[in-house]
């Protein structure tokens, strides 16, 4: 008897379950148009920062954009006497180096001594000659050097710096190529001192703690 009852008479579906079945159709529509809005925006947004980035570079060239200053005139710390001779003083540490340069054939004289006798350190011998590689005055000037204090570190970053600055008064044109290189910029650092109730500059006594 209930099977008969259940298809002869089928259930009413209630509204809430109609409201159910229907798509929301309208809600799609309304989001649509507002994400395309966003999206123009954010393109809009994204070409300004592109463009202003872009502006004045020259893409797939070797162009810099840092402005050089053309009136830029570099300090030359060195002189020329009367005879012609290019003179420049370095200092390194406690060390003090006066270097004289003239037109010559490649002799170099630290203190009476050759390069090699002076400094046995091949380290240091090459640091110093990579001042004239670096300019091309391989073989080509006589550089007469009289150096004093400090040790054997602080006397050959004192040549350095007066060969580079004698080398810098005779030929201005080489001021690029030295200080790029940092031959030009005096190195400042020092020892640190010692201080009261220590070993060292830091350095301390064992503790004991009986």
């Amino acid at each position: 008897m209930s099977t008969d009852n259940t298809e002869n008479n089928p259930v009413e579906e209630t509204p809430e379950a109609q409201v159910e079945e229907t798509p929301t159709v309208e809600s799609t529509e309304t989001t649509e148009p507002a994400a395309a809005a966003t999206e123009e925006a954010v393109a809009e947004v994204e070409e300004e920062t592109t463009e202003s980035v872009v502006d004045g570079l020259e893409i797939g060239s070797d162009a810099i954009p840092e402005e050089v200053d053309p009136n830029f005139k570099p300090v030359v710390r060195g002189k020329i006497d009367k005879f012609g001779v290019a003179m420049g003083t370095g200092r390194r540490k406690t060390s003090v180096a006066r270097v004289r340069v003239q037109k010559g054939k490649g002799k170099f004289t630290i203190n009476g001594k050759e390069l090699a006798e002076f400094f046995p350190v091949e380290r240091h011998r090459k640091k110093i000659l990579a001042v004239l590689e670096k300019t091309e005055k391989t073989g080509k000037v006589d550089i007469w050097v009289r150096v004093d204090g400090g040790g054997i570190t602080g006397q050959s970053g004192a040549v350095i710096l007066g060969l580079a600055r004698a080398l810098h008064v005779q030929d201005a044109s080489l001021h690029s190529i030295l200080s790029h290189n940092g031959f030009l910029t005096r190195d400042s650092r020092m020892v640190e001192r010692k201080k009261f109730g220590f070993k060292k500059a830091r350095k301390s006594f064992q503790f004991s703690k009986r």
